[in-house]
């Protein structure tokens, strides 16, 4: 039973529609509450989401930490007054402490102040959305973290919100209207798309020479249906040859890390990671493009364990790739530039 990572592919491919998955979370549910019987590593991931308001366990104040150093001005609003933005990025806790994950949310704050998003972030009054407590069983810590951030983004206003994370998309989107807080929610591959078909974000001069894979994530394919905005961004740049895993779409497969398996250890058999890394490089890619910060640790970490170095296999969120591919437009342009003056 602890071995579900929650990708819902049982769910998909069950002929007769049985919601095998619920049935799943409802016997977590009666373990972790009335029980206490879960795996040893998870009672580490509950009380740091209870006293520290994230997984991680790390200090709430740092979780602007980010955006030191940015060459961009990033609003941090504290939560007790109203939201004079359009947007709230909610980060989350991977974009905030992890430091692979920091480098995707500085590359989504200079692509949305690219195209001119009026935006700004909650900082440390901003709790982790209780994802991992729920989907492991523990709606004690779910609900008491969901209050919370109801209660900030009701009293401030917030209407609208960009997230990074498939995980906190899909609670923010689903879940917190059961408890009263309704919002627009947008994963950030589906503003980025609207950005670029809309023109606000220019990628005419973007290009990748390289053969790129995306993987899907499993809560923003299967869970939430958004297949094509990915591709279609990936497909934006110039210059890239886009192939596909055997394995993609709503049959595509997990990384390992949904269901609280992130914060769980695998003790026997293949790991998953590993096995959907070797996918992904079997396709001959030079890039993988991930759209979810677990999906970015697990395979970032399988491609090495295969002993592929990052100057031979780029894995990456899209948001990285496509600012490296603007940011090298920019450089040839001005190099143009230049070369013609002279």
């Amino acid at each position: 039973m602890w071995a579900c990572t929650t990708c819902k592919a049982c769910d998909e491919i069950c002929p007769v529609n049985i919601e095998i998955m619920d049935k799943i979370l409802d016997m977590r549910r009666y373990l972790s509450l009335m029980e206490s019987d879960f795996p040893t590593e998870l009672g580490n991931a509950y009380r740091a989401m209870e006293n520290q308001g994230n997984p991680w366990g790390m200090n709430q104040g740092e979780r602007a930490d980010w955006a030191d150093k940015l060459d961009v001005d990033v609003p941090i609003v504290d939560g007790s007054s109203a939201l004079d933005h359009e947007y709230l990025y909610w980060v989350g806790c991977a974009g905030s402490f992890d430091d692979k994950n920091k480098k995707v949310t500085q590359a989504m704050a200079k692509l949305l102040t690219r195209a001119g998003v009026d935006f700004a972030v909650l900082g440390s009054s901003e709790m982790c959305t209780g994802d991992s407590a729920r989907r492991s069983g523990n709606e004690y810590i779910f609900q008491m973290l969901a209050m919370q951030n109801i209660e900030t983004m009701n009293g401030m206003g917030v209407r609208k919100i960009i997230t990074q994370c498939p995980h906190c998309f899909n609670t923010l989107l689903n879940e917190y209207p059961q408890l009263g807080g309704n919002y627009e929610v947008v994963h950030h591959t589906q503003l980025l798309e609207f950005l670029v078909d809309s023109g606000q974000l220019d990628m005419s001069q973007a290009r990748l020479e390289e053969r790129v894979v995306y993987h899907d994530s499993c809560y923003l394919g299967r869970h939430n249906d958004v297949y094509l905005a990915p591709r279609k961004l990936i497909g934006s740049l110039g210059g890239v040859e886009i192939v596909e895993a055997g394995r993609n779409g709503t049959t595509g497969m997990c990384c390992g890390a949904g269901g609280a398996r992130m914060w769980m250890e695998e003790s026997t058999g293949k790991q998953v990671n590993v096995e959907r890394s070797q996918e992904l490089l079997a396709t001959g890619a030079t890039r993988i493009a991930t759209a979810c910060p677990f999906c970015y640790i697990m395979i970032d970490d399988g491609v090495k364990g295969e002993g592929v170095e990052e100057d031979q296999v780029r894995v990456g969120d899209i948001a990285l790739h496509m600012l490296e591919a603007l940011e090298e437009g920019d450089a040839n342009a001005l190099r143009a530039v230049d070369t013609g003056m002279a």
